[in-house]
């Protein structure tokens, strides 16, 4: 089976990415710090592929570290907005890539085509050009303009279910097709953040795969993290399995209570909107406790974490924290 037969079958839906953030009031408007919002719009020549992102840029004018995220199935770099604007406001700036062979133009045309649509953006060729992609984009992002501003020795990569396998494909995982390991670990990558990450299918053991990521990575998911389609069904056990198998320290997994496969998205309404309006929060406050950790050294956020959500928290894991 191919890499994203395998990888996006558990992302099927997960591409319901393309709805608008969360309303703000004009009080939180008015006390955010000014972030900068620059679409991009490059061109691979070597693979003839568009690679269109979106880049969250902290005010003023010191070096700022960079979080490269990739999007679900079918979604866009609009998408995740919750998490690119927080991490822009807290002195990140936040890259979304869009994928342009499994992006949102996955929706149109006939919906008797849609099967066929998804298939085609479910191949290995995909898989990898995914992962080209977050490696041009870092490229060019890094070469001049809003990259000036970068700090090219803290990048993270992060994404969401489809987007969390190409972050751990980025940060070192490893598949093997016609008997040679599949290779695309990009060294400027220092830490992953996986939401919903799906097993990759068809292999028996995640641990040859995942056993040699060696960066620090949090994971992170709900006992609704359900994805279900005709003839398959991926849930919790399968997040959980690929936070057992990867090998990287520090590493954590969250596992909310309740929620959906959407909920991460920037859906307000997916696993009910009082729920998902408090596992937004908590996502945003859990990666800048993980970030903490990784970049400065500091633990005491991330393992006081738990206890400020215990309500919506079903499990919190944590090791070499």
């Amino acid at each position: 089976m191919t890499i994203h037969r395998s990888l996006s079958r558990r992302s099927a839906c997960a591409a319901l990415a393309l709805a608008a953030v969360l309303p703000r009031t004009a009080r939180a408007q008015a006390e955010r710090p000014v972030v900068g919002v620059l679409d991009l719009q490059w061109h691979d020549a070597r693979r003839g592929r568009d690679v269109p992102a979106r880049l969250y840029l902290p005010a003023g004018g010191a070096p700022v570290p960079l979080v490269v995220f990739s999007h679900g199935i079918g979604g866009s770099r609009y998408g995740y907005s919750y998490l690119g604007r927080h991490f822009a406001d807290h002195g990140w700036a936040s890259l979304h890539l869009q994928h342009v062979g499994s992006d949102r133009d996955l929706w149109s045309g006939s919906v008797f085509g849609l099967v066929d649509r998804l298939r085609d953006a479910a191949t290995d060729a995909e898989a990898v050009d995914r992962v080209h992609d977050l490696r041009f984009a870092l490229d060019r992002v890094l070469q001049g303009g809003p990259g000036q501003r970068l700090d090219a020795s803290r990048i993270v990569a992060a994404g969401h279910s489809y987007g969390a396998n190409t972050t751990l494909l980025a940060a070192g995982a490893r598949v093997v097709r016609d008997g040679r390991p599949v290779v695309l670990r990009d060294e400027r990558v220092r830490a992953a953040i996986v939401l919903s990450a799906p097993p990759f299918y068809g292999e028996r053991s995640f641990e040859p795969i995942l056993g040699g990521v060696d960066v620090p990575s949090l994971h992170v998911t709900a006992t609704g993290d359900d994805i279900r389609i005709p003839g398959f069904w991926s849930g919790l056990d399968d997040r959980v399995a690929v936070f057992d198998a990867i090998g990287g320290r520090p590493k954590a997994l969250a596992v909310f209570q309740g929620g959906s496969h959407g909920i991460f998205t920037d859906r307000a309404a997916t696993g009910g909107p009082v729920l998902n309006a408090q596992v937004k929060a908590a996502t945003r406050e859990l990666a800048l406790a993980f970030l903490q950790r990784v970049f400065a050294g500091d633990a005491a956020p991330l393992l006081q974490w738990p206890q400020r959500h215990a309500g919506i928290v079903a499990r919190f894991s944590a090791f070499g924290a």
